[in-house]
């Protein structure tokens, strides 16, 4: 009897088990299937397929952009981890089997997270869907919704596996091993033009931010040794302590936000009241000393605090959207589709795909993938969170971003993103009606500062100041929109410029071996030194409607090549079947960079043969050159690429491969 009760309890607790499990599945199942409907259902209002008459509530972008970002990481992220890269927890990471403490180094995840996602969140997500939002809402809405999470994604998270399994390698040396010398050497010095012009391009944004602005720079200088003092504690004072030192930073930051308001009329008034070309030098200066100092001392907890800053900072503004629940004042498309823009030039395609640049795919985020974060990964299991879910996390910020340029009234946002006169955008047909008050209500005068910064601070000031109990805080919100903006850009700066030290030290070694030497400090200062005066010399010359496209256009060909390379490796593994994965986003970077490079070359030739003196005409001039030079790398390196996949699929070229394989014991 006994017996056979044990067998009836058995049956009915496997039973109970099985079933459980079956509603479980089918519960999973039904959730995923609403929270598809429920992106379905958000994008038709959003591009106008219900009431298309019907003004559009910024609220249905939010609930959108959240539902087809989950399922994405959900499906797509799990699809590429298991089918493609084949992630293994077993196989060891250049960070576990090279640590040296200073490059390589072992990384706290949600730390590393912080560091990657600063790192490729510079000024692209913010300012671009900020000045892309003159050819309307629904064109960048759709490109950063689908291009994050198609592209950018896959884009940033192929290139994190292949670094990590080749000891953190660059892309530019990746390129070298896996295509040969041709199409290597050809990626190598276009990854250095590009990077150096899109350092110039996210540069330029936070010097239009915080020039003349004491507030502004009190406040983010402040941030320095704030982070240093955040790496010492974690490194020596308090090692491990994460979340001590997180609410330290975060009290620390805002009270240098807060404290910044007794800056202006003090006796520190003059000394932040940067000019603009006082702001370059000193933006130079940083990048030059933050990008050779060890990264636990100020990347990494710069990094991890700005991340979370910015992460709380978006998460905010969707609260302040789901209240203030603000209605979308530009049209769905603009009349400038057709070119006539007064911020960008040219027509909606290309530009308007280059203008987004970072917020739905960027070629700048390959050389962080294969640069510094591959070298403090500590599991492959981490690499679907960072790489995958870090682009997703951009993807949204730039989604609120376009909802900050999209509320304000078509008027004012062209009074502050250009030169042009009242009277001449009223002509264009948007008549400015709140400037005036706008400026009082933030206390500095934003008409005409171009660059996408002061537009972006003033839509989520007004945004964050309808959140209960933070009305008439709208100076405060400015400036710490714009401080949340520098923080973005100058985190971008120094990785890049390390990343770019990186390229040069490796090309200079053929030349003067000691050069690669990656300890040898004389190396390291001469090479950091030629990178700093490169960019900062465009940005010292150069002005918003120059550099933004010529950066769009740099970055969308490095993307190109990113996932040439990616494509490359997955045709090597022999998993042809799922190269489209790749291919597909390549093939439409490529597309449409070189269109719009062709174009721009012939917009910077003209504005040349305009110029009215010689150091316009040479910046003109230098412009067209650096386009021409960088796309004819970039179809070197293609071509390569293309004779090289023959080969391999043929099966008349010989397969090889860098990857190091190294297992842990246990």
């Amino acid at each position: 009897m006994g017996w056979l009760q044990g067998q009836l309890a058995a049956y009915i607790l496997n039973n109970v088990y099985f079933y459980r499990r079956i509603n479980m599945k089918t519960f999973g199942k039904t959730a995923w299937f609403c929270v598809s409907l429920i992106a379905a259902i958000s994008c038709g209002i959003v591009i106008g397929l219900f009431h298309h008459s019907e003004k559009v509530n910024a609220l249905w972008i939010v609930i959108a952009a959240a539902c087809f970002y989950a399922i994405s990481y959900r499906f797509y992220a799990a699809f590429i981890a298991s089918k493609i890269l084949v992630l293994d927890t077993r196989r060891l990471t250049p960070a576990t089997r090279l640590n040296d403490g200073i490059d390589y180094d072992p990384t706290n995840k949600w730390v590393l997270f912080g560091h990657h996602f600063a790192a490729i969140a510079g000024a692209g997500p913010l300012i671009g869907p900020m000045l892309a939002a003159q050819f309307g809402y629904v064109p960048g809405f759709l490109w950063i919704l689908i291009g994050a999470a198609l592209a950018g994604a896959v884009h940033d998270m192929v290139m994190l596996t292949a670094s990590v399994r080749r000891n953190g390698r660059s892309l530019a040396q990746i390129a070298r091993d896996e295509i040969g010398p041709v199409g290597g050497f050809a990626a190598s010095l276009a990854i250095i033009f590009i990077i150096i012009v899109a350092l110039a391009g996210l540069g330029l944004a936070v010097v239009n931010a915080i020039k003349n602005s004491p507030w502004g720079a009190f406040t983010i200088g402040l941030t320095i040794p704030i982070a240093l003092l955040m790496g010492f504690y974690l490194r020596f004072l308090r090692p491990g302590k994460v979340g001590e030192v997180s609410i330290i930073g975060v009290i620390l930051l805002l009270l240098a936000v807060g404290s910044g308001h007794f800056i202006p009329g003090s006796f520190l008034g003059p000394i932040f009241n940067l000019s603009e070309k006082k702001v370059v030098w000193a933006l130079a200066t940083y990048g030059f000393i933050a990008s050779i100092l060890p990264v636990w001392m100020l990347l990494c907890p710069r990094d991890y605090l700005s991340t979370y800053m910015k992460i709380g900072t978006i998460g905010l503004l969707a609260v302040g959207v789901v209240v203030m629940h603000p209605v979308l004042q530009m049209p769905a498309i603009t009349q400038f589709a057709h070119g006539g823009g007064p911020i960008i030039p040219g027509h909606l395609f290309p530009f308007m795909f280059i203008t987004i640049a970072c917020g739905a795919i960027s070629g700048f985020h390959s050389l962080i993938a294969s640069g510094t974060t591959p070298k403090m990964i500590m599991s492959e299991k981490q690499i679907p969170v960072i790489g995958f879910g870090a682009m997703l996390t951009e993807g949204f910020v730039s989604m609120m971003a376009l909802i900050a340029a999209t509320i304000l009234v078509p008027g004012d946002y062209f009074a502050i993103n250009s030169k042009l006169s009242l009277d001449a955008i009223a002509a264009l047909g948007f008549p400015s009606d709140k400037i005036k008050e706008l400026s009082a209500l933030v206390g500095i005068n934003v008409q005409g500062r171009p660059g996408g910064a002061v537009s972006l601070a003033v839509g989520m000031s007004s945004i964050l100041s309808h959140i209960p109990g933070m009305k008439g805080l709208m100076p405060y919100w400015y400036n710490f929109a714009l401080m949340f903006e520098a923080l973005f850009i100058l985190t971008t700066v120094d990785a890049g410029t390390r990343v770019a030290r990186f390229l040069v030290q490796e090309l200079g070694g053929h030349v003067f071996k000691p050069l690669a030497r990656p300890r040898w400090a004389p190396g390291i200062i001469i090479t950091s030194l030629v990178v700093v005066v490169a960019w900062g010399y465009l940005i010292y010359s150069g002005n918003v409607s120059s550099i933004w496209p010529m950066f769009g256009v740099s970055n969308q060909l490095l993307a190109g090549i990113a996932l040439g390379v990616g494509t490359t490796l997955i045709i090597k593994d022999g998993k042809l079947k799922y190269a489209w994965v790749t291919f597909i986003p390549m093939a439409f970077m490529f597309t449409t960079t070189f269109v719009a490079a062709w174009q721009l070359m012939h917009i910077f030739r003209a504005s040349a043969l305009k110029a009215t003196t010689a150091a316009a005409r040479f910046t003109f001039n230098l412009d067209a050159v650096l386009v021409l030079l960088m796309a004819v790398l970039a179809s070197i390196s293609l071509a390569d690429m293309l004779y090289k996949w023959y080969g391999f699929i043929s099966k008349t070229r010989e397969i090889t491969s860098s990857e190091v394989v190294e297992y842990s014991a246990t």
